[in-house]
Order: structure tokens, then sequence, then C-alpha cells
């Protein structure tokens, strides 16, 4: 897997998202290592989702990890506090926020 090609179905993912209800401004950063190394960023603010394959400076939480850890994250069939502690998945950064993550991944296909 190429890294466009595993840029476009997570950014594809994420989008799918619902996050209308979500009113403080979240920013992470997902360093991929391994297959398709790169990175990415999504952003939520104002009630919208946002997904670009750029290094973000002012995140709140990086998040680095194999493609596959990420693309089973962003199915919902891996937990992400799960990955963490199984040490498939690192973070760094405001771990609160980083908590988040898990709500954007469960409101997807809630879209109103």
């Amino acid at each position: 897997m190429t890294y466009a090609d595993f840029f476009s179905d997570i950014k594809g993912r994420f989008m799918e998202a619902d996050v209308s209800d979500i009113t403080e401004h979240l920013a992470y950063q997902f360093n991929i290592v391994g297959d398709a190394e790169g990175i990415f960023y999504v952003e939520v603010k104002d009630g919208a989702i946002y997904v670009e394959p750029y290094e973000y400076f002012d995140r709140d939480a990086m998040f680095t990890g194999k493609a596959e850890t990420f693309m089973k994250i962003a199915s919902g069939k891996l937990d992400p506090v799960f990955a963490v502690t199984t040490q498939k998945l690192k973070v760094e950064g405001d771990i609160t926020k980083a908590l988040r993550l898990n709500e954007l991944i469960k409101s997807k296909g809630k879209k109103k």
C-alpha cells in the first residue's frame, strides 16, 4: 500500500465522522511508520472536520504507529486506548484531548 492509497482511504473514513456536537478545537497529527510512511492531520474546528496530508505544528496530540493500526482504529476494529496499552500506538501531547479520538471514531455514519 502506498501513502497516497492509505491517505485516500483514511481520509474517507474520518470524513464520515459527525463532529457537529464537538465545540472544542481538536487537532491531531498522525505519523505513519513502516509501509505507507507519511504524516497527516485531523482537525475539528467550528463543527467541521478537516483531514490533510501535512504536518500540524499546533497540534493537541500526536499519534505514531503503523498504517494497519490506524486503519483498524479508523474502522472501529481496534480501540485506540487498547492500541496504546499494547504499544501498537504511541501518543504524545494532551492525553485528555487524545482520548477524544474515540468520539470521532464512534460518531462515524451518524452525520445529520
